[in-house]
């Protein structure tokens, strides 16, 4: 990110979705196209609070002991969580790292967060909303775009996304015929 540019502080990286076996493991779902990055023995994450946006005040943070690759996912274990009583402690929590932790973005790639608020304009120039969530599905994420004709779910691909500008943030589309209302 160039200088002066705004960012939170933690970003969500994972979410703890259940409780795997009897000795503290957890399957983590990843939130992040860098996994390999944060889910390592020795990385510490911090449990998000009720909002998900800054660390819980009532827990501590976690780190990871060990690590292993589970379906789409991975089987952690975390540092203290010695049973399945522990883990189901944590169940449903969102992980969260410091901006800093977090890799530097590829060409053409962008934050979430960055999305967000941004206007949403045709390739020739009329508004169709702002970005007011950002859905990670696969194959595609959807942006959900609020405007003055309603509301419309924009793939977020680079056939219909053809721009994205940071300053102020801005995304320009070229959508097919029969997407916008």
């Amino acid at each position: 990110m160039a200088e002066g540019d705004s960012h939170p502080p933690f970003l969500v990286v994972g979410h703890l979705n259940k409780a795997h076996g009897k000795k503290g493991e957890l399957f983590l779902w990843p939130l992040t196209d860098h996994p390999h990055s944060h889910f390592v023995p020795g990385a510490v994450h911090h449990p998000g609070d009720e909002s998900s946006e800054r660390p819980s005040l009532a827990l501590p943070a976690l780190t990871i002991e060990s690590v292993r690759p589970f379906r789409k996912g991975f089987l952690v274990r975390f540092e203290g969580v010695e049973d399945r009583g522990a883990a189901e402690e944590l169940r449903g929590l969102y992980l969260l790292r410091p901006f800093e932790a977090i890799d530097e973005l590829d060409e053409g790639e962008v934050f979430y967060h960055e999305l967000l608020g941004a206007a949403v304009v045709t390739v020739e120039g009329t508004l169709v909303g702002e970005v007011r969530e950002v859905f990670p599905l696969k194959p595609a994420d959807l942006l959900q775009v609020t405007g003055p004709r309603g509301e419309v779910m924009i793939p977020f691909v680079d056939e219909v996304v053809v721009e994205f500008e940071r300053e102020p943030p801005r995304v320009v589309i070229d959508p097919p015929e029969g997407m916008l209302p």
